[in-house]
């Protein structure tokens, strides 16, 4: 077996265009780590919706020119079945270990293939490359990010002309040509012929995010903001230097795009101790709301004060149903989305609105699609808030959104605390928190689904399971997916695999009826004590 390892090691070596992964591959053959090169070896990364995205290294299970350079030539031989042969590929990329290489590649691999190849000037937001796609007329996009995934990690992620991440059929489409790339010798990367944008497309979406304000709107919010450590500190002041808010108050220590991530163990707001740099800013600036966004600046975190003085993170789903009600005060019409792991308090603002809605599977992808979308969220902090500019999700747009609200409600003399106390009264309290469990070992994650599925709970902390959905199956609204659905009395819990992570995520949320304002603290604390048990006996049921 160790030969056989070694001899695909040896093949794959010979055709590593990259001085650096050869070195590590060379050393690996060279001591026949058997176990390391079965890990690099045993398969090849999973092109799918969420494009590709795993750890950086030499090897077709690792993230490498190697694998980009393919999945490049996929891309292209998929364009030219589609008859896009000679249509335009924007590329865009973020600051981590290799980005740049990955998206030179690319354009390399493009314009070998008789496509026309745009590159972006330099390190962006993701945000820009949706909005570029559409702008320029291109026939796809290819971002290079792992988002908020650990420093070795990097990604590749795929947007067709519509501006839209994949779906369905076009990954296994554009994966199957992918597999059929015999060589990397057979693919043409030609030195040059490809163009380097200059500032025009940023400007150009800059000049779109005033799309998201109200003209004439307060703009007084302090802010203090992080990018923690990616590439969104730019272009988030420049926007808000356009629209006329005080200049944020950054975060010094994460300011800047570092790939080693120094300062937080995973570069992603929700992390626990990502946002203490920026809470520790807050206390020495005292703004009216904190602002993350994740390392390519596709989502947007919000902090506030609470009523004791300490400063807390807002949930994802927090933001979503507080934007929804600040888009419904300014008179939107649309549709607003959300995926099903998202709280339910969002169908009920929107119905409350006389504004239609809908529920999609998880992504982006999915909800940037929904007919007549207006506003669509996700409870990982993503937020759509302009479709026809950005059809995903948008960590700056979202932040100028947050700003305004801010402003709103500070000349109002209210907080965004007592927006989310009126949502409660108005619609009862929806609590929602996630049981998340990241592994080493991919199949602690299937040995949970197959015991859900073998043996469903019947009741969560003493509320009876009222209806079980495997959703492998579909429903009438949603495609099949790997994902099961309980609703209890007063509550709902989503059971799925990551889909860019190794981890099992569980979303609970239950809704308590709340009479009177006098009535909050006592539905919150009910909302807790039932969220923890539910996350205890959902964790002895899964065996987690």
């Amino acid at each position: 077996m160790t030969q056989d390892l070694i001899a695909r090691a040896q093949a794959w070596l010979a055709e590593d265009p990259d001085s650096e992964t050869r070195e590590e591959l060379a050393k690996l053959i060279e001591s026949a780590d058997a176990e390391e090169l079965a890990a690099r070896f045993s398969g090849t990364l999973q092109f799918g919706t969420a494009g590709l995205r795993g750890e950086l290294g030499a090897g077709p299970m690792r993230m490498n020119r190697s694998v980009v350079i393919r999945a490049a030539a996929g891309l292209a031989a998929y364009l030219k079945a589609k008859g896009q042969g000679e249509g335009l590929v924007v590329i865009g990329y973020d600051a981590r270990y290799k980005s740049a290489d990955f998206a030179r590649d690319t354009a390399a691999v493009m314009v070998g293939a008789g496509l026309k190849a745009a590159v972006l000037p330099r390190p962006l937001p993701t945000p820009v490359l949706a909005y570029a796609i559409r702008h320029l007329g291109a026939v796809a996009g290819v971002e290079v990010t792992a988002s908020h995934n650990p420093p070795r990690d990097n990604g590749y992620k795929v947007y067709l002309g519509d501006g839209s991440q994949i779906v369905p059929p076009a990954d296994a489409e554009i994966a199957a040509e992918i597999d059929a790339v015999a060589s990397l010798h057979d693919v043409p990367r030609p030195e040059s012929g490809w163009e380097v944008l200059g500032d025009e497309v940023l400007d150009a979406y800059l000049a779109r995010t005033d799309a998201v304000l109200t003209p004439g709107s307060p703009r007084t919010a302090n802010v203090v903001y992080t990018a923690m450590h990616g590439v969104g500190k730019d272009v988030l002041l420049a926007a808000f230097a356009r629209a006329g808010f005080p200049e944020p108050v950054l975060v010094a220590e994460q300011a800047e795009p570092d790939p080693a991530f120094p300062t937080v163990a995973f570069p992603n707001p929700e992390e626990p101790g990502a946002m203490d740099l920026a809470f520790a800013t807050a206390r020495r600036a005292n703004p009216d709301i904190v602002i993350a966004n994740d390392p390519d600046a596709d989502r947007c975190a919000a902090a506030v004060k609470d009523r004791d003085g300490e400063w807390r993170m807002l949930r994802g789903d927090e933001v979503g149903a507080l934007l929804a009600a600040h888009l419904v005060t300014k008179g939107v019409s649309g549709v607003f989305a959300e995926s099903i792991v998202s709280s339910s308090l969002l169908g009920r603002i929107a119905e409350a609105a006389g504004l239609g809605y809908e529920e999609t599977l998880t992504g982006f992808k999915w909800i940037a699609r929904v007919d007549g979308l207006r506003y669509g969220y996700e409870e990982a902090l993503g937020y759509c808030v302009d479709p026809e500019g950005v059809r995903d999700k948008d960590g700056i747009t979202a932040a100028l959104l947050v700003a305004e609200l801010a402003s709103v409600l500070k000349e109002q003399g209210r907080t965004v605390l007592d927006l989310l106390d009126e949502l409660a009264l108005a619609h009862g309290l929806h609590a929602t928190d996630q049981l998340s469990v990241r592994v080493e070992d991919l199949t602690v994650i299937s040995d949970a689904m197959a015991r859900l599925r073998e043996q469903p709970p019947t009741a969560l902390a003493g509320l009876a399971v009222t209806k079980a959905e495997d959703l492998t199956e579909g429903t009438e609204a949603l495609p099949p997916t790997d994902g099961l659905r309980y609703y209890l009395e007063g509550a709902r819990v989503i059971v799925r695999p990551s889909g860019t992570e190794p981890k099992l995520k569980c979303y609970l949320e239950v809704v308590v009826p709340v009479g009177s304002a006098d009535a909050l603290d006592a539905a919150r604390a009910k909302g807790a004590e039932l969220l923890a048990g539910i996350k205890k006996d959902l964790a002895a049921a899964a065996g987690i």
